[in-house]
């Protein structure tokens, strides 16, 4: 494994690692914000998945610039 391909694998782990715990933190979350207001519950959540798909989006952006695509 070259050094590109060990640097893209330990991202993409360290990115999947972040967002894993907050899948397991999202729920107790949550609930804890809808107490106050189930709006701004759903907002939350509905910013932790974009962020994930943005996350990986941004990478691959950075990625074609490096390589000249």
């Amino acid at each position: 494994m070259d050094r590109g391909s060990r640097n893209s694998a330990v991202a993409a782990a360290l990115i999947l690692i972040f967002f894993g715990g907050g899948w397991f933190v999202m729920p107790p979350l949550m609930r804890a914000v809808g107490n106050y207001s189930a709006v701004a519950a759903v907002a939350i959540a509905a910013l932790f998945v974009a962020a994930f798909f943005i996350v990986f989006w941004l990478r691959g952006r950075s990625q074609r610039q490096r390589n000249g695509g």
